[in-house]
């Protein structure tokens, strides 16, 4: 036997094994989870509330850095991916960065790269007075948070329906596709008006909206890849081995249609960026006094009028826009790397 055969296989680099699923996942749930926490349930940490995040911030810099490993082939989703874990970054450091309070009235009117009170405002401030640079950098929280949340909560909900509808067919698909119809024929944002106009104005009813709207095209879309996924041999394999229908849809069917789900995914997080930030601006979504993109375009709506106040409409605009940016590019890159494989 020859002392090449012999030698020893490399050890996987550290982000290799890094790259593994289960890594992976724990590392979105070191993001995502204390950002959930510090937004929705922060208030209840009081003092140590900031301290919630810690754990957010090496996770995050090291997902970015995963993501330009695995994506470096399409620089599409390179730039899509920084844009986005941009943003992401600046929400969990944002307590600790040397930022005035976002809410504190200074010196209302103030032009950007102006000195007032002894105080150098980079973006100006609002007719209120208000920093436009600590509320630009604090508003990205509320809208990341609950858009993610809402389109998490609406593929959870349509993927479930939309495997339980292609794989059991019969008269499962037909209430749940009747049913899926039925939503689907509203416009959207009617549909997102009425829920909340019935529901009230929050957040978490905000979620409600977004399930409601998204998880019919969402099931639609698993359906479909079910149907034509269900006939293949390692299905009918599962079947002859008496697995139950849960077990094949969770485990057979699922990590078959993560692909078109996930290059989705994308597209709707722009979708839902969009949607929460326009029922803000017409008082149905975040409400202050916390800041948020959406309510900053709606303060500004009347000043902005005039030229030399506009910045006050640009800046939070420009935010929401390389946010939608960022998710719309990711979305072209996964989709083109799919196509190359």
């Amino acid at each position: 036997m020859s002392a090449t055969a012999d030698a020893p296989l490399p050890a996987p680099s550290l982000l290799a094994r890094l790259s593994q699923p289960r890594t992976l996942i724990l590392l979105l749930a070191l993001m995502w989870i204390p950002l959930v926490i510090y937004v929705m349930f922060g208030h209840m940490f009081e003092d140590s509330r900031d301290y919630v995040l810690i754990p957010a911030v090496p996770a995050t810099l090291l997902l970015y850095v995963l993501a330009m490993r695995a994506w470096w082939e399409s620089k599409i989703a390179v730039i899509g991916a920084t844009l986005v874990f941009f943003w992401m970054f600046i929400a969990v450091v944002v307590p600790f960065l040397p930022l005035i309070d976002p809410n504190q009235p200074i010196a209302p009117f103030t032009l950007p790269f102006s000195e007032k009170k002894d105080i150098f405002f980079w973006l100006g401030t609002d007719f209120k007075g208000r920093d436009m640079l600590s509320r630009a950098l604090w508003g990205c929280q509320r809208v990341i948070v609950w858009g993610v949340t809402a389109t998490l909560v609406a593929y959870i909900v349509g993927t479930a329906f939309g495997l339980i509808a292609g794989y059991l067919g019969g008269w499962w698909d037909e209430i749940i596709s009747f049913l899926a119809n039925i939503l689907l024929s509203f416009p959207v944002m009617v549909l997102f008006i009425l829920i909340l106009n019935y529901l009230g104005q929050s957040g978490f009813n905000i979620v409600i909206a977004v399930t409601f709207a998204s998880a019919p095209a969402v099931m639609r879309i698993v359906r479909g890849l079910a149907l034509d996924i269900k006939s293949r041999d390692y299905v009918f394999a599962a079947q002859t081995r008496g697995e139950h229908p849960i077990w094949i849809m969770v485990v057979e069917l699922l990590p078959n249609v993560r692909g078109p789900i996930i290059v989705d995914a994308c597209l709707r997080l722009g979708y839902t960026t969009v949607a929460i930030t326009t029922l803000t601006f017409l008082g149905l979504g975040l409400q202050p006094p916390d800041p948020d993109w959406g309510l900053m375009i709606k303060e500004a709506a009347n000043t902005a009028l005039i030229f030399k106040f506009s910045y006050m409409l640009i800046v939070p605009a420009l935010s929401v826009s390389s946010l939608i940016l960022g998710f719309n590019l990711m979305a072209d890159g996964l989709r083109e790397m799919s196509l190359r494989d």
